[in-house]
């Protein structure tokens, strides 16, 4: 009989209907460096890695193994330093800087632990931000559907200081869901939630990608967390070293025990 955690991450969508591990995004000889000399610090050491698209991918590891530059890197927020990092079929290293910031607006969504809401707009301006600033109009249908699945409709003129935390990184799911990117990059997005509101969370993001055909990357320090995925990816000082399938929570625990040792 099928476990819980198998039956939640259980994809309902026909294998004939999906190509055969299809890359969202691709990273090769993905090297990243901070600083010179004796002070050069080397985060990124030559990964290559898939994310493989409508499926729930984790990046784990110890503290310092270069899981948030993985993710920034990927997600065009930082340079690289060597390598090459792709969005689809487009070299995301090789685009100049206002076409990377056309690309992350229009095809990526993001989510942070922090939220990143603005204080001053309400929970639908906030979600509407990423389109009202690329002067687009929100599909009404799909915009209804992601916030009814959120349980926002009661919420949508309430400003971020009205919300619970765990309210706020719903409206920042929301946000990332609205405009149909290829890929939501999510960096520790319940680090800053209790228990019960980050389990909402995650079930959010895994009916991202079961319900709505989305990509979703997330890092995160939670093996509780990570099991929420289809597949989990490890890295320590700098390098991915192991990765995991269908993962439960105790699987990622003695993983992330091993790497720590």
């Amino acid at each position: 009989m099928a476990t819980l955690e198998e039956n939640r991450k259980r994809d309902i969508h026909p294998p004939s209907q999906q190509s055969p591990r299809a890359m969202a995004a691709t990273a090769t000889g993905l090297t990243k460096r901070y600083g010179t000399g004796n002070t050069e610090v080397l985060a990124l050491d030559g990964i290559d890695v898939g994310f493989e698209a409508r499926k729930l991918t984790a990046i784990m590891g110890p503290s310092g193994s270069g899981k948030s530059t993985l993710l920034h890197c990927v997600a065009g927020l930082d340079e690289l330093t060597e390598g090459e990092v792709k969005v689809g079929d487009t070299p995301i290293s090789e685009l100049p800087d206002r076409a990377l910031t056309l690309l992350r607006r229009e095809r990526l969504g993001f989510i942070f632990q922090s939220f990143n809401l603005v204080p001053t707009l309400t929970a639908e301006e906030n979600i509407l931000l990423p389109l009202l600033l690329g002067g687009e109009k929100p599909d009404k249908e799909w915009e209804q559907r992601v916030i009814g699945s959120l349980g926002l409709d009661d919420r949508l003129h309430h400003h971020p200081d009205e919300l619970s935390g765990g309210q706020q990184q719903r409206v920042a799911v929301a946000r990332a869901l609205v405009s149909k990117p290829e890929i939501i990059f999510a960096d520790e997005p319940t680090g800053n939630l209790d228990s019960t509101a980050g389990g909402e969370v995650l079930c959010f993001l895994r009916r991202a990608v079961d319900d709505f055909d989305q990509t979703v990357v997330m890092v995160t320090h939670d093996p509780g967390a990570a099991s929420y995925a289809d597949t989990v990816i490890f890295l320590r000082d700098g390098r991915m070293v192991d990765s995991l399938e269908n993962p439960t929570t105790e699987m990622v625990f003695d993983r992330i025990r091993a790497l720590e040792v």
